[in-house]
């Protein structure tokens, strides 16, 4: 990559961001039982990234050959406002920031497993499900951790959560080596799946955000390549939020991979700045979460999610948006597109859940061909 367009990179992303300021904290070792906070939400945690020796940064920007896993309970702060994610570059304080209450590493993939199933075990059969987050670009390990605690609790999830942390940089500047660490996260991420495909979960759902998503779309490849595709038959959805994908890279991952998982939900912004400052990194080159080449995307099955009008359509406003939480929440079309898509077949639920997004005019959704023509056959609402 040319000297000068990294520096353009730079400069642009930290014009965006502002100053910044500290990176956030787990707050680890805690010191409370969380007096303050709002909720505790658990994080079971799969990572890439070597172990730390400082209790307040329990894993680095290294990159580990072996997976480590571990246990969180995360508080959410008493003021938490829906779709933020409140943090401190200091000591936290529980009312009014995200806070790691405790952090148990778990010995090995064995351990993981058992440790899963009770989790799974204490939930209902019908919502035993496993939820899989993939940070983006830019991630220390207190920032990956607390949005995924953050979607678990704004979006109301009974799932069981876990988190892959590849190894991220955690620097603006280090883009190149984000990119590089997504490469290396992969196998990571493969075996993560692997590993919550031995549990008891009803269902696994898959979200990546970002360069997450190329992590997600390389895992998926490695998969299929290596013909683990029981693997891939126990995803019960795939969500890429604002994916950070070359165009042509993602339509070749897509034919390594074959069938996709289903359902497969993209969500994309016409108004996402970073992602218009990595299409110039590459050389112009479009990225599938700018909605390049949506009618391909229908083509392999895949609904989109065109949010470039909710909510200012940031990079991150899958997770910020309240549209968004409040639409998946009433929506059964929504709940069907990046649930069960078998719920989506009957008229009555696509009859319904189009009503609901009509009502949502900023929102538009591009159906996959084999539910247009189901929802060309439902009668209109009287």
């Amino acid at each position: 990559m040319p000297a000068k367009r990294v520096l353009a990179f730079v400069m642009m992303v930290t014009a965006l961001v502002g100053c910044g300021g500290p990176r956030a904290v787990t707050g680890l070792p805690a010191d409370s039982t969380g007096p303050g906070s709002k909720a505790v939400v658990p994080i079971f945690l799969a990572t890439s990234r070597e172990r730390s020796d400082d209790p307040a940064k329990p894993y680095s920007a290294g990159r580990s050959q072996e997976l480590n896993f571990a246990a969180f309970d995360i508080g959410i702060p008493a003021g938490h406002r829906p779709g933020r994610v409140e943090t401190s570059g200091r000591a936290p304080d529980p009312e009014r920031h995200f806070t790691a209450l405790s952090y148990a590493p778990i010995a090995d993939r064995r351990a993981f497993v058992a440790a899963l199933d009770a989790a799974l075990e204490q939930r209902r059969p019908e919502s035993r499900e496993i939820f899989i987050f993939v940070h983006g670009y830019n991630n220390n390990i207190a920032e990956s951790l607390f949005r995924n605690a953050q979607l678990t609790h704004d979006y109301a999830m009974g799932s069981v959560s876990l988190h892959y942390a590849w190894p991220s940089g955690a620097s603006i500047p280090l883009y190149v080596f984000d990119r590089d660490s997504a490469i290396v996260g992969r196998g990571g991420l493969a075996e993560t799946i692997a590993i919550a495909a031995e549990t008891k979960a009803a269902r696994i759902v898959l979200l990546g955000h970002s360069m997450g998503a190329y992590v997600v779309m390389e895992a998926l490849r490695d998969l299929a390549m290596s013909g683990r595709e029981r693997v891939l038959k126990r995803l019960g959805g795939v969500v890429l939020a604002a994916p950070d994908i070359d165009i042509d890279a993602f339509q070749s991952q897509a034919d390594d991979i074959g069938t996709l998982p289903q359902p497969f939900t993209i969500v994309v912004s016409r108004r996402d700045r970073a992602l218009g400052f990595s299409r110039r990194i590459a050389g112009g080159h479009p990225r599938v979460g700018s909605g390049a080449d949506i009618a391909f995307l229908q083509s392999r099955g895949i609904t989109v999610l065109d949010v470039s009008d909710v909510d200012g359509g940031s990079h991150s406003v899958f997770a910020s948006s309240e549209t968004l939480m409040k639409l998946i929440d009433n929506s059964r079309l929504m709940r069907a597109t990046l649930e069960d898509e078998q719920a989506a077949t009957s008229p009555t639920a696509l009859a319904a859940g189009a009503a609901a997004v009509g009502e949502a005019t900023s929102l538009t959704v591009f159906l996959p061909a084999r539910l247009i023509g189901r929802l060309a056959t439902v009668p209109p609402a009287q």
